[in-house]
């Protein structure tokens, strides 16, 4: 099975989260209809192959916002060789689409942001995406000043769903405390992967084997954070780049990244869920 990691032009965002870069960032009209071309030239290029895929939609900014982005994910949805289509969103965009997916093949991995959409709304959201029988799951960065929304968050998400942590990653020696560390952890058991990852070069992975980003012009690479080009996806012989390749990063702290390493127990403990940070036993501590 095949899963591309997709990120083509777009890089605007209707929020502006003080800890990240695209915040409130600004596609021109060029730059969306350039993504929203992309979108369906790859869009045509799994339609036109033969082995099975999953597809996960990392944008930059908020894709879902768009209509060319829920279009590309019914139409890949709609394909018989497309197991899983995957995206992560901050949920502000229309739902009412959700409906003409067919059952079982899209996930939303979210992320809830304090101070841009008020929790009561996006909860809401949330028991939308259950009631239309969306897989998702949900999640926030750890930040200190953001505790009392992750317990309030914990609270108010339909019964099951998964809640994830990212860690702050411009964080300093001892940001987090140990007393922290326990709390966090008992909310997410795989939070110790995202805060501390170890060392990462050397080890087996599954990008560039079986995992490959592409961009909107179709180049590849193995992930996102190893940028040694490894052909294009509309001019290349795919079989050509395929090939195990061990990582050469000292280390990987983003999800995206790391669930695909071969020491780490996401393939196993998430299965199908993997690409959209659901793992198969959903009842977490509630902190």
């Amino acid at each position: 099975m095949l899963t591309l990691l997709y990120r083509g032009s777009l890089t605007s965002c209707n929020y502006d989260c003080g800890y990240c870069p695209f915040a409130k960032r600004r596609d021109t009209r060029a730059t969306l209809a350039r993504d929203a071309a992309e979108v369906a030239r790859f869009v045509a290029w799994v339609a036109a192959h033969s082995g099975g895929i999953r597809v996960l939609f990392t944008p930059w900014g908020e894709a879902l916002v768009r209509r060319h982005y829920r279009d590309a994910m019914l139409q890949l949805a709609a394909l018989p060789q497309v197991s899983q289509v995957a995206m992560q969103t901050n949920l502000a965009g229309p739902l009412s689409w959700l409906a003409e997916a067919p059952a079982g093949k899209l996930a939303l991995w979210c992320t809830w942001h304090p101070g841009q959409t008020p929790l009561a709304r996006f909860a809401e959201r949330c028991q939308r995406l259950q009631a239309l029988g969306i897989r998702f799951s949900v999640g926030m960065v750890a930040l200190h000043e953001h505790y009392d929304d992750i317990r309030a968050l914990r609270a108010a998400l339909p019964q099951g769903t998964p809640l994830w942590l990212n860690a702050y990653d411009r964080r300093g020696p001892g940001y987090y405390r140990p007393e922290d560390l326990a709390w966090l952890d008992a909310i997410d058991p795989w939070f110790p992967h995202n805060r501390a990852p170890g060392g990462s070069r050397g080890a087996a992975c599954r990008t560039g084997l079986d995992v490959l980003s592409v961009d909107g012009a179709g180049e590849v690479q193995r992930c996102h954070f190893v940028p040694t080009r490894l052909g294009n996806l509309y001019q290349d012989r795919l079989d050509d780049m395929l090939r195990p390749r061990p990582c050469p990063r000292l280390k990987c702290d983003c999800y995206i990244g790391y669930a695909h390493r071969e020491d780490r127990p996401f393939y196993a403990e998430f299965g199908d869920g993997v690409l959209a940070r659901i793992p198969l036993t959903r009842g977490q501590s509630p902190g």
